[in-house]
């Protein structure tokens, strides 16, 4: 089979979690570790975890972060040629971007993914959680590039996007976290078909204080 396909219910919701094994088969140069990872995800993944709402795409604040406008990114292109060839073949426009991407782009391995912080590793983050319970998340696209592991979101609006590079570099901090590759192998991004928005997780700064005060807020709402 060459694209392993599971639907995760996590909080009645179900994830299509779907990866293309001769892509991972080809995995080198340091991301073997990864490739364990997506593989045995289906029978490894924790998934009372995420049952609570400590959720990357529940934060709401900004990241000092130096934010490029990628405006000639392929994945814009790929993003119009899967809404326009799957738009009768999905339900959804992530669908649609997704599964194209999984099917036709040779740099992407793998989509909705989840991932997740054990509660003790968020010693650095206290103010995020809800409850002591672990802190999770769905990464929407999966590529590797220029030998980088690359973490993409798809937002229809991504020009208007306030909190999305927040959302994808905690998914970048929880992969790295889960598969034991160093963060600066990382790229994150989040587009949609006119604008993509690219930037490196290891040159993000958090104030911590700004954090928490902008998160519990939000959260509490």
């Amino acid at each position: 089979m060459m694209i392993k396909k599971f639907i995760f219910l996590h909080s009645n919701i179900p994830y299509r979690y779907s990866l293309h094994n001769i892509k991972i088969d080809d995995l080198s140069n340091g991301f073997s570790s990864l490739k364990d990872y997506l593989s045995n995800l289906i029978s490894n993944c924790p998934n009372e975890y995420f049952e609570n709402k400590n959720r990357s795409s529940t934060l709401r604040f900004k990241l000092n972060v130096n934010l490029k406008n990628d405006y000639e990114n392929e994945i814009c292109l790929l993003a119009n040629y899967g809404l326009e060839l799957n738009k009768e073949r999905f339900p959804s426009n992530h669908l649609k971007v997704q599964m194209f991407m999984l099917e036709n782009d040779k740099k992407t391995i793998a989509i909705e993914v989840p991932i997740w912080f054990e509660q003790n590793e968020l010693i650095n983050f206290r103010g995020i959680l809800k409850n002591d319970e672990p802190f999770t998340g769905h990464i929407d696209i999966l590529r590797i590039e220029d030998n980088k592991i690359w973490i993409w979101d798809y937002k229809p609006n991504a020009y208007n996007e306030k909190y999305a590079a927040t959302q994808v570099y905690f998914y970048a901090l929880m992969l790295s976290k889960r598969s034991g590759i160093a963060l600066d192998n990382f790229r994150c991004g989040y587009f949609d078909s006119f604008y993509a928005y690219i930037f490196k997780p290891e040159d993000c700064k958090i104030d911590v204080n700004l954090f928490n005060k902008f998160y519990i807020t939000s959260y509490y709402i």
